[in-house]
């Protein structure tokens, strides 16, 4: 039997904007090493596999094209969008390998809910690894953005830039930072720009999903989200924009609503891509 995959954009409502997604709605009859295989095949950033499904309540593993990851906010998105477009609007309960993860899906929108965020210092050992691999110094860096490692499902050092330049000519060493990314068990680095009071720009360098970079990242749009609750740089309820993607020619935009406790929001829309 042939397995139907669906490809999805998501964090924008056309087909040459934001991420790429591929979504399997039936791989109950998939081992890991076809999933894995089914990931490299598509060759997207990552690809969601619904592994087993009862009514609403879904358990969903993610694949990058080299290895599993433990949660996707994208391919998230375009799972919920795929599902809605097929059963129509509802709110899924997804059981992910980071825990359980409420997405509400209606008209060609998707919600997700995070598991509960958390930030960690970033050691200064690492920080200092990681702005050699971007070839940035701490001079590059916004004061009002501490460096830090947010959590929503999965690690992601966030690294603020004090001039968008710097966002705009990013140029890093891949083996370098994939290397460091590897021992950390980080997934993307979120890099921001701050453009207004509730406004970012964000640039995702991707090496362990094989890719350059990632033109939207809704993981790290909630770590991001925890990680400005946590430090109190919002004032909860809050609600901010990320416009991610631009420099890839995909643009993608992410809204990220932060409630004064529990799992961060993230929302986008997402369509399907033609074969």
């Amino acid at each position: 039997m042939s397995t139907e995959i669906l490809r999805y954009a998501a964090f924008t409502d056309t087909p040459e904007g934001g991420n790429p997604a591929g979504v399997v709605l039936d791989a109950s009859r998939l081992d890991d090493a076809a999933m894995q295989a089914i990931a490299a095949d598509v060759g997207y950033s990552e690809t969601a596999f619904v592994t087993a499904a009862d009514g609403h309540d879904l358990t969903v593993r993610y694949f990058s094209p080299l290895a599993e990851v433990p949660f996707c906010g994208h391919a998230t998105i375009a799972t919920g969008v795929a599902w809605g477009d097929r059963n129509g609007a509802g709110v899924l309960r997804l059981t992910t390998p980071a825990g359980l993860v409420e997405v509400d899906v209606a008209d060609g929108v998707a919600t997700l809910t995070s598991v509960a965020p958390s930030s960690a210092p970033l050691e200064d050992a690492d920080l200092d690894e990681l702005l050699a691999a971007l070839r940035w110094s701490r001079d590059d860096l916004d004061p009002g953005l501490p460096p830090r490692v947010g959590y929503a499902g999965a690690h992601h050092p966030v690294l603020g830039a004090a001039d968008y330049g710097r966002l705009a000519d990013l140029d890093y060493d891949f083996e370098r930072l994939g290397a460091l990314m590897a021992a950390r068990d980080w997934t993307t680095i979120q890099l921001v720009h701050r453009e207004g009071p509730d406004c970012f720009r964000s640039r995702n360098p991707f090496p362990p999903g094989g890719v350059v970079e990632d033109p939207a990242t809704g993981a790290a749009a909630a770590a991001f989200g925890g990680y400005l609750r946590e430090l109190g740089l919002v004032e909860p309820p809050a609600t901010i924009t990320l416009d991610q993607g631009i420099e890839l020619g995909r643009p993608s935009l992410l809204t990220v609503r932060i409630p004064p406790e529990g799992g961060i929001s993230v929302s986008g829309a997402a369509v399907p891509i033609g074969p």
